[in-house]
């Protein structure tokens, strides 16, 4: 049996294992990197998911827009993509992501900062880059008073760099921390009044259930995997892509609302918890597998 999940390794594991005579072949979409490109490289990288499709025994999506979006592409037929559960690619460790075990290290890390009391905190955890939509959050946080921006992950000038305007703006204004890569971002995300995730492209966005797990509302961005992650107006809210007035404005509203804030935290934290406890994805993925190599 193979499983890849990535596009390289989709693309490989499918011509090794179909060369190979490998019985069972899967491969799970997570994103498309290609759908915000042009050109040559969209072509070359929709004919290997095409190719990944076809030499595969079976495949999944960790979200059903992204299965959709798959089919309306021409990626594959109606009905060849599966999606496991409610999505995502491994749910949420409920442990690790647990609001009382992190109540001392999110103290901490504020106190790290600086922040001062009383203020509101927006966490970002992803790559700082263009397409994660980092250029249109800060220039959305200009707009807000009183609210600190805690940006959590690396920069990548060499492969998406960040507008010079943009990082300019990081590095002049004092409510904006940019503490780079962190091997445990659920200390940032535990003192966070909103999560934002302002992505052109998406897989599941693991990260709003990771905030959700720990009752952070996500404000997010209606693209492919965020619509599934985020239920618009029940556990978070969702803007248009690439709309920095639109997502400064729906962050104003959320910080200023404690009671919806809160309601929307709540509701987003028991969604995790009844459909993406690791612990319950990974028995399902487990009996997948089990079911595959009986039939095989």
């Amino acid at each position: 049996m193979i499983h890849s999940i990535t596009p390289k390794a989709g693309l490989l594991g499918a011509i090794a294992g179909w060369l190979c005579g490998v019985p069972v072949r899967l491969h799970t979409f997570t994103r498309q990197a290609w759908a915000e490109r042009r050109g040559l490289v969209r072509w070359l990288s929709r004919l290997a998911d095409r190719v990944i499709v076809r030499l595969n025994t079976r495949c999944y999506a960790d979200s059903f827009s992204q299965r959709d979006f798959l089919v309306a592409e021409g990626i594959a037929r109606e009905g060849v993509i599966r999606v496991q559960g409610s999505g995502s690619l491994a749910g949420v460790d409920l442990a690790r992501f647990d609001p009382e075990r992190l109540r001392v290290p999110a103290a901490a890390a504020r106190e790290r900062l600086g922040i001062p009391a009383g203020s509101k905190v927006i966490v970002f955890v992803g790559r700082v880059t263009r397409d994660k939509g980092a250029g249109e959050l800060v220039e959305a946080f200009s707009q807000l008073r009183d609210t600190v921006l805690v940006l959590v992950g690396p920069l990548e000038p060499e492969r998406d760099p960040l507008a010079a305007e943009t990082l300019a703006a990081i590095n002049a204004n004092p409510m904006i921390h940019a503490v780079g890569y962190n091997p445990a971002p659920e200390h940032f995300l535990a003192m966070a009044d909103v999560l934002s995730l302002p992505s052109y492209r998406e897989g599941f966005g693991i990260v709003v259930l990771e905030a959700a797990a720990l009752g952070v509302p996500c404000l997010g961005t209606r693209i492919v995997g965020l619509t599934d992650a985020i239920v618009d107006g029940e556990t978070g809210v969702l803007v248009p892509a690439k709309d920095a007035r639109a997502l400064g404005d729906a962050l104003a509203a959320l910080l200023a609302d404690d009671t919806r804030r809160a309601a929307l935290g709540r509701a987003a934290r028991e969604r995790v918890r009844r459909e993406f406890d690791a612990a319950a994805m990974n028995a399902r993925l487990l009996s997948e597998y089990a079911s595959l190599e009986s039939r095989k």
